[in-house]
């Protein structure tokens, strides 16, 4: 499905919506009329109902009503904005996305973006995958240059396809000084509404927000 498609597909959403509460509105003050006028048939005629209580009703009804008229309405707006959102990033799929998100690994490589601690005089790469447990450490020399993870056990055994994360521990003297996640480049393959907000869709499966992206590059 295209963006313009998307765009189209929430402001039907917005419209269903907006109908809808206005329906149940009006069938709400309708059996609140026929209430009203009921109440009004069988009233006792020696204790005769007072009028300053009807227009009391009336005026908290309307309240009411106007409320849920104002709270539909903006969330219909929220809608809207979220599907223009989602139109300006229409040419971002395909691309490579600088984020913390979990990286998709098939085999290939993949590039991770370090940043120790100007102190620290060794960093530590460690591996989670998507549960969020931890496979894998290892020992290197302090730089802020790409790495390349293979995803090789340290047994030679391939990992499995799915979802990993990174983080660098800077130590000095072997004192871990900080544990920093690392930012990898993953593949947008989707833009999306979700909650009403425009979402991007990683290679993968993992959701990511626009605040969520720290560098754009072309897709290889």
């Amino acid at each position: 499905m295209d963006i313009s498609s998307f765009t189209s597909a929430a402001s039907s959403a917005s419209t269903q919506s907006v109908e809808k509460a206005s329906s149940v509105i009006s069938s709400d003050f309708e059996t609140f009329l026929k209430m009203m006028t009921t109440q009004a048939k069988y009233q006792d005629p020696l204790e005769p109902i007072d009028s300053s209580e009807y227009a009391a009703q009336l005026a908290q009804f309307s309240m009411v009503e106007q409320q849920v008229k104002s709270n539909e309405l903006l969330s219909g707006l929220a809608v809207q904005m979220g599907a223009g959102n989602m139109a300006s990033m229409a040419g971002w799929i395909g691309m490579d996305a600088l984020t913390t998100a979990p990286a998709y690994f098939d085999g290939a490589p993949v590039t991770v973006e370090p940043n120790p601690l100007a102190a620290a005089d060794q960093m530590v790469l460690v591996v989670f995958d998507e549960a969020g447990q931890e496979v894998q450490r290892t020992s290197m020399a302090v730089s802020a240059e790409p790495i390349e993870w293979a995803g090789v056990q340290d047994d030679g055994t391939p990992f499995e396809s799915g979802l990993y994360s990174f983080s660098i521990e800077s130590r000095s003297n072997g004192e871990l000084m900080d544990s920093t996640p690392i930012e990898t480049y993953s593949r947008i393959t989707e833009a999306r509404i979700e909650a009403g907000s425009a979402v991007l869709v990683l290679e993968g499966g993992a959701l990511i927000t626009t605040a969520q992206v720290t560098g754009l590059r072309e897709g290889a």
